[in-house]
C-alpha cells in the first residue's frame, strides 16, 4: 500500500535557517536519490500555523509519496530527512495513507486512494491561485483560519506552500469524517468554497482524505495525535 509522509521542521536558530534555505536547493538532488520515493515537495511556511501570506522562515515541510511503509520508513532515515531532523530543533512525521482524493498537483495525480477510514483522519487541499484571484483568496484565508482554530474537533492543523502566496497546500486531522464534514459544509469555509466555483480561483487544485498510520516526533512539545487511537503503518 502506498505511503505518504508529511515532515514538518522547525528551526530557532539564526544560522539553522540560512541553512535550510540552501537545503530548498540542495534537497532537490538527495531526493530523486530515495528508494521507492514516487512524488515528492518542499514547502515552506506562513506565520502563526501557516494560514497567512507572511513567510514563516522557521518552518519548513517535505511531502513524500512513497511505494510502501518499508520504504518510508528506510527513506527517511537518509538526506535529506535525516539532515534536517539532526537540525531542527523539534520534528514530526506522520504516515498516512490516502483512502479518497481528486485533482492534480503540478499536473499529477500522486495519492493512490485504497479502503476506507476508521479513527482519526487528514485533509490535505492543495491549489495553485490565479495571480489575479490571489487579494479574493487570502482575503478569506484569516476567517477559516480562526474557524479551524476554534472548532473544538480539530486535531492538528498547519499551513504550508511551495510558492508563497500562489501555491498553498492546508494539511488538518480530525477525530472522524463526521467532524471534518460538519465544519466543511458551515461558515466561511463553505462559503469560500462556493467563490472557488463561481469565479474559479484556481489554476488546479487537489483535495485528498488520509488515514493516520503512524507519528514520529513532536511538535509544540506534544506528540498530538496522543490520546487517539492510530493503526501503525505496517
Amino acid at each position: 500500500m502506498q505511503s505518504v509522509t508529511l515532515s514538518l521542521f522547525r528551526f530557532d536558530r539564526a544560522m539553522a535557517r540560512l541553512w535550510v534555505l540552501g537545503q530548498m536547493g540542495a534537497a532537490r538532488f538527495a531526493l530523486p536519490k530515495r528508494a521507492g520515493l514516487r512524488f515528492w515537495k518542499l514547502c515552506g511556511s506562513g506565520t502563526g500555523e501557516g494560514f497567512t501570506p507572511r513567510p514563516n522562515w522557521g518552518t519548513w515541510a517535505i511531502l513524500g509519496v512513497w511505494d510502501s511503509a518499508d520504504m518510508a520508513r528506510s527513506g527517511l532515515d537518509h538526506a535529506p530527512f535525516s539532515g534536517w531532523r539532526a537540525r531542527a530543533d523539534e520534528s514530526l512525521t506522520l504516515f498516512l495513507e490516502p483512502f479518497s482524493a481528486r485533482g492534480h498537483w503540478s499536473g499529477a495525480r500522486p495519492f493512490a486512494p485504497e479502503g476506507s477510514a476508521d479513527g482519526p483522519i487528514a485533509a490535505m487541499t492543495r491549489a495553485t491561485v490565479k495571480p489575479a484571484r490571489a487579494l479574493r483568496f487570502w482575503g478569506r484565508v484569516p476567517d477559516i483560519s480562526a474557524r479551524i482554530g476554534a472548532d473544538p474537533d480539530v486535531i492538528f492543523k498547519i499551513g504550508i506552500g511551495e510558492v508563497p502566496l500562489l501555491h498553498q497546500v492546508t494539511f488538518s486531522i480530525w477525530p472522524d469524517e463526521a467532524s471534518m464534514a460538519a465544519f466543511a459544509r458551515r461558515g466561511p469555509h463553505a462559503d469560500a468554497i462556493r467563490a472557488v466555483r463561481e469565479e474559479g480561483w484556481f489554476n488546479e487544485e487537489l483535495y485528498a482524505r488520509f488515514r493516520i498510520a503512524g507519528v514520529t516526533g513532536t511538535w509544540q512539545g506534544r506528540d498530538p495525535l496522543s490520546g487517539f487511537r492510530i493503526q501503525e503503518a505496517a
